[in-house]
């Protein structure tokens, strides 16, 4: 019965990557990284509860890596989900050493003939639980340590990074993203899952090399005992998929910074959030008719709008749109976006609106992220800065 929680979990990463994946690149981190909280649970309980020598030996150090997976997809999801930017920076990916550092470090047994290895995985899990083997640079004992504080390690680092990322939000604009209450709660409800699982997991190992203590008055070797190890991981991550369903804006795409209008129940709220995906023979009228009817609302002022949020509300596909910006308009998004900034401002001065406003108060509400970057987009479009621009507005008025 216990196979059908990562059993489960696993399917539900698949939905998440193969459906919600081109709408925004964060769920792809989202997905694979349930896929391996999933798949490490069913190595688990293939290696200790199968007794199956196949099984054993196909579970036993090949998954190793996956375990150093957990944390820097965790980061990854996190970054990309509340970034403008939703791209890596080349550096990010030297998260991933860890990962390829086991892949080395295990290759003298992985190597082996299947059934040597399997014969000793039997031995080792059901006979002797003497977890010694011959690897290249660092001890198995290392990893089985390593693996959890690195998980450990990464979870609280992405709780500090959306805390100190949060605070810099409301310095720079008085005020949070719309959805930051929904984030919030997931980030953290997400990141708190794999500290418990990580210090169970730091628990069980010190047990398993003879380190004995008492949390509470219980005995470690009870607490942490291999039963209620798979009980509390397994668990943990099934509970995981669990919560998942429990937000949907987060299972239904990705959580959108533009200001939506109160829903009146969570029906309505799960129909308004499932995105469904653009058929293949949408036209470039359609596109360009659906864009002119969102702008009507001017999201493009909102300073965290992005391709990703777009994508979103619009229900279609980042590279939809994409191709549609450099094919159609011959124009990246993040030039669009800025001359749709400055036609606003431009009207906005025209209308006679930003009378009372300071340069830089009217950079923030067009979703200028300082001054400096507004008066050089500015003249740059309009060969004038703000300034100038206003005097010339102001002398025709008279």
């Amino acid at each position: 019965m216990a196979i059908l929680f990562p059993l489960f979990g696993i399917f539900t990463s698949f939905i998440l990557l193969y459906y919600l994946s081109s709408l925004n690149r964060s769920n792809i981190f989202l997905a694979l990284f349930f896929l391996c909280c999933n798949l490490v649970v069913l190595v688990y309980y293939g290696l200790h509860f199968t007794k199956d020598l196949f099984w054993e030996g196909l579970s036993f150090v090949h998954w190793l890596p996956l375990s150093y997976l957990l944390g820097p997809l965790l980061w990854f999801y996190i970054k990309t989900t509340i970034s403008e930017n939703n791209k890596l920076a080349k550096w990010d990916w030297l998260h991933l050493l860890p990962a390829i550092f086991i892949v080395i470090n295990c290759l003298p047994f992985t190597t082996l003939p299947f059934d040597q290895k399997a014969n000793i995985a039997h031995e080792i899990v059901n006979v002797t639980e003497n977890y010694t083997l011959d690897f290249n640079f660092v001890s198995f004992e290392f990893i089985l340590y390593s693996r959890s504080i690195h998980l450990l390690f990464y979870s609280m680092f992405s709780i500090g990074y959306f805390y100190l990322n949060s605070k810099r939000l409301l310095k720079e604009n008085s005020r949070l993203p719309t959805n930051h209450s929904i984030l919030s709660r997931w980030f953290y409800l997400l990141c708190s899952m794999q500290i418990i699982i990580a210090i169970n997991s730091i628990g069980h190992m010190s047990t398993l090399y003879g380190v004995q203590f008492n949390v509470l008055g219980i005995p470690s070797t009870t607490l942490f005992s291999e039963k209620y190890y798979f009980e509390i991981c397994g668990g943990g991550f099934f509970l995981q998929n669990i919560f998942l369903f429990l937000f949907p804006k987060i299972l239904y795409g990705n959580v959108s910074y533009a200001n939506e209008e109160e829903k009146n129940n969570i029906i309505e709220d799960l129909k308004s959030n499932l995105p469904k995906k653009q058929k293949e023979t949408t036209t470039i009228q359609d596109i360009e008719q659906i864009i002119q009817t969102y702008l009507l609302n001017s999201p493009f002022i909102q300073k965290e709008f992005s391709l990703s949020q777009m994508s979103f509300d619009l229900k279609i596909p980042e590279r939809f749109l994409s191709n549609y910006f450099n094919k159609e308009l011959n124009i990246t998004f993040s030039e669009w976006r800025k001359n749709l900034r400055i036609d606003h401002v431009c009207k906005l001065i025209e209308d006679g609106e930003a009378k009372n406003l300071t340069i830089e108060a009217i950079a923030t509400n067009a979703g200028f992220a300082s001054r400096s970057k507004f008066i050089d987009a500015f003249k740059e479009r309009k060969g004038v800065t703000p300034s100038a621009f206003i005097k010339s507005v102001r002398t025709v008025e008279a």
